[in-house]
């Protein structure tokens, strides 16, 4: 996803697989993560950055639908988005959300995709000055990348329905005795 604002305001959503660059400062930038991982990049001279979304660190398909759902496409793709609207490699600063681990009984998909984007900025030479990353459950980022302000909040289950609990009626005492 890259391009112009959609009409419906300066909210912008990114979800799995896509990306977003921009150089007005009114646009937020928001998506909703878990074990995913959103990167939050920017240049501050050029007035320009945008935000990521991967599910997987690596795997197959680079460049396809099915491959933009990793980190190593979805990473080089905002990187080379922001080169093309004015940034500067050597300008570059990241923030890193998300790495969530959703479930105990699962490989913890979060821990790989946060070791992942660490490397990953590391490599290119990319500063990373903050973000929140690991920890557990999901949290809804918004971003707005011509200033760098990121807010977090975390998403819990409170509107998962629960069991009605019941109070047990009192119970009445006429005196008698019953036996089984």
């Amino acid at each position: 996803m890259t391009g112009a604002v959609p009409d419906i305001g300066h909210k912008v959503h990114v979800g799995q697989g896509e990306h977003f660059v921009t150089d007005d400062p009114a646009v937020m930038l928001t998506t909703i993560l878990g074990s995913c991982v959103a990167m939050c990049l920017r240049d501050p001279v050029a007035g320009v950055g945008g935000m990521n979304h991967f599910l997987l660190p690596e795997g197959d398909g680079g460049g396809t639908a099915a491959g933009r759902r990793y980190g190593a496409y979805a990473m080089e793709v905002l990187i080379n988005d922001c080169l093309k609207a004015g940034a500067r490699r050597e300008r570059m600063e990241a923030k890193l959300f998300g790495g969530g681990r959703m479930f105990d009984a699962l490989r913890d998909v979060g821990l790989a995709n946060a070791e992942f984007a660490e490397r990953f900025l590391r490599d290119e030479g990319i500063s990373m000055i903050g973000g929140s990353l690991r920890g557990v459950g999901g949290r809804r980022v918004q971003y707005w990348p011509v200033s760098g302000r990121a807010l977090q909040r975390s998403v819990n289950d409170a509107h998962t329905p629960r069991a009605p609990t019941r109070r047990a009626a009192p119970v009445v005492d006429a005196g008698a005795l019953e036996l089984f």
